[in-house]
């Protein structure tokens, strides 16, 4: 018995534009959390802004949490060695990235957050909020979705 966990090789995709959907969402969170290490200092400034509505204790946190998630979804979507356990959790790492990035732009369009960017590539450029941005966070749960569902790291029934 082994006391180490072995990493296992990801199943194939189970379609050709999974696999290139898979590249395109880590491509975004790779720019995404690139910018905001970036200009982190500023970025966390930027979502104390925001005016959400938790302590001001948990603000601190969101910004780290956003970076984390973008970082640490990435060992799923580029189908590294990874152990079975941490393959699932850096998908849900996935999901969470798009559902951090849907709540926040849709806080920031419906409470009219007076900032001058949406955030997606931290303070680096300035990204005006606007409807769009909730269309691009939508767009990012559309990407994870359909890269979870191309790369599942389960057992497949397929028929």
């Amino acid at each position: 018995m082994s006391v180490l966990v072995k990493p296992t090789l990801a199943l194939p995709p189970r379609t050709p534009e999974s696999a290139k959907i898979s590249l395109l969402y880590a491509g975004v969170l790779v720019l995404m959390a690139v910018a905001q290490l970036f200009t982190f200092e500023d970025f966390i400034v930027y979502v104390n802004s925001l005016g959400l509505p938790l302590s001001p204790e948990a603000t601190y946190l969101v910004a780290p949490l956003l970076v984390v998630c973008e970082v640490f979804a990435l060992p799923f979507l580029l189908r590294m060695w990874l152990s079975p356990a941490f393959r699932a959790v850096s998908m849900f790492l996935g999901w969470a990235a798009a559902g951090l990035w849907i709540s926040l732009t849709v806080w920031i369009v419906a409470a009219g957050a007076p900032v001058s960017t949406i955030g997606f590539l931290g303070t680096l450029v300035d990204l005006m909020p606007g409807y769009w941005a909730i269309c691009v966070s939508l767009a990012f749960g559309i990407l994870a979705a359909w890269s979870s569902w191309g790369l599942w790291p389960g057992k497949r029934t397929d028929k």
